[in-house]
């Protein structure tokens, strides 16, 4: 907790002992914000993404209602607005639009975001789909078969073709990679499914270069990232893997840079409870994992969600900073979720912090922010500022003409379908189709033969007894063997 002056960085809002900022330095400590639904996480979460943007942070953020595109554009006057300024005391605040790139995973509302199979990996893949440990088995055998011949796996009809051709020829391939015909058949159905809920849109080329996600502008802000979420989220399971991947991707390829004095990247998880949920022990240890070592990557992750309770305590306390809005307590175990709530910020003698949960009106939080030498700094009341830009949607019109101006598009508004596991394996399937049809038709071209020639020389041999024995009657039996022998010697002549 300081002034702005004592504390230059990224202003949250403002309480009875000022003004509340978190510093760049700890910000990629990872945070928390939370809160019910109405109270003001979005608000919030636009106040950070803007200031981060001010700081040269570039920003990765899902917009899942729909109303965070307005960072696009630049605010509008308002007594409230005006009122709120004052009572922070923010004095050079100003109305403007921020540096955006949309996205979409459809590509309808943004540039299309895509991945390769291999790049996602089966343990990721098996999230996606819902396999069990069974099923997830088969498909890290299809992933290992495809290395061992050199398939490429870069989208769904890589998958379904591989899967299908261990299934046709279980027989032959051996034991290494024999499947059960039952499990590559849950797996395809599981398959249809992804692809029915726009699953399919997000494989195959270009895929996405995360430098892209990390990019500044002339003037040295950084650009917010802004996913379209408000139909992915339908499709909780595609969204959170998604997400995951992406963490999990930075994680594999941004080099250790240890503290930096601001983050290189920050990344917002909003409606973070999907990533846990139903989530296996193993995938628990792997997001606990990434959490832990990716600041060091220079990544700050924000896990925005309705209650503290939603994270995992492994992954809770690894959230440095935390912005808690009101929670209502109706029941024993919203109660249970307050308690949660307040036991996780550093005490102030002067706040109750139980009751104030409750008590907190929209545009209010509880803020505690890691201070010098990475302490959490007491839990503070606040008032959180008003955003900059625009609060609310984008229009169409506004979004197009963002998209329109996006170097992005250019890299990868056209899809590209190149030679990959589906196309090798139909070709290898046809040369051994071919090379079947060949084989039969020459069998058959020599049954052919030797049935015409067994018939051709019963047919001599019927004729020759034929003859012999027309002639061997008593009458003829004399001019018979003149016949015969003339017959047999013009043959021998």
């Amino acid at each position: 907790m300081s002034t702005k002056q004592e504390l230059p960085g990224i202003l949250i809002g403002g309480s009875d002992a000022g003004q509340v900022f978190l510093n760049p330095k700890y910000a990629n400590r990872h945070g928390l914000i939370a809160g019910a639904t109405g109270t003001g996480k979005t608000v919030t979460l636009q106040c950070l993404a803007e200031s981060f943007s001010a700081q040269g942070v570039p920003v990765f953020l899902a917009d899942v209602k729909g109303d965070i595109s307005g960072l696009s554009q630049p605010g509008k006057p308002h007594p409230k607005v005006d009122e709120r300024v004052e009572k922070i005391g923010i004095e050079d605040y100003v109305q403007e639009a921020y540096p955006v790139a949309f996205w979409d995973l459809f590509g309808k509302k943004g540039t299309p975001i895509r991945t390769t199979l291999t790049e996602m990996g089966p343990q990721l893949m098996a999230r996606l789909l819902g396999l069990n440990d069974t099923q997830e088995g088969v498909l890290t055998l299809v992933f290992q078969f495809a290395d061992d011949n050199g398939l490429l796996m870069l989208d769904l009809a890589d998958l379904r073709t591989t899967l299908q051709h261990l299934a046709d020829n279980r027989k032959t391939l051996g034991s290494s990679y024999r499947v059960a015909t039952a499990s590559v058949n849950a797996i395809l159905r599981r398959l249809l499914m992804l692809e029915r809920e726009g699953g399919k849109h997000f494989f195959g080329e270009p895929a996405l270069e995360l430098n892209d996600l990390m990019q500044r502008t002339r003037d040295g802000r950084g650009v917010i990232n802004v996913l379209a979420a408000d139909t992915l989220i339908r499709s909780p399971r595609v969204y959170s893997t998604f997400l995951l991947w992406l963490l999990s991707e930075l994680f594999e390829q941004l080099p250790e840079i240890g503290d930096p004095d601001k983050p290189e990247l920050v990344f917002f998880f909003d409606e973070a409870h999907l990533l846990f949920q139903d989530a296996p022990k193993i995938l628990l240890q792997t997001i606990e994992q990434v959490v832990r070592l990716i600041r060091s990557k220079g990544v700050g992750i924000y896990f925005v969600t309705q209650s503290p309770a939603d994270i995992p305590d492994s992954v809770l306390g690894q959230l440095g900073n935390r912005v808690q809005h009101a929670l209502r307590a109706y029941t024993p175990k919203e109660r249970k979720a307050v308690r949660v709530a307040a036991q996780s910020f550093r005490g102030n003698p002067a706040l109750d912090t139980v009751a104030v949960i409750s008590e907190l009106g929209v545009g209010e939080a509880l803020v505690s922010t890691l201070q010098k030498k990475g302490v959490p700094s007491m839990v503070q009341r606040t008032l959180v500022r008003p955003p900059s830009s625009r609060m609310g949607k984008a229009t169409m019109a506004e979004r197009t003409e963002v998209l329109k101006n996006d170097p992005n598009g250019r890299r990868y508004a056209k899809g590209i379908d190149r030679e990959s596991a589906h196309e090798q394996l139909l070709a290898r399937a046809t040369e051994q189709q071919a090379e079947r049809d060949e084989k039969e038709l020459k069998k058959r071209e020599t049954s052919a033969r030797r049935k015409t020639g067994r018939k051709t020389q019963s047919s001599s041999d019927a004729f020759v007894k034929s003859m012999a024995r027309s002639l061997g009657s008593a009458a003829g039996r004399s001019l018979g063997k003149k016949l015969f022998r003339g017959l047999l010697g013009s043959l021998l002549r």
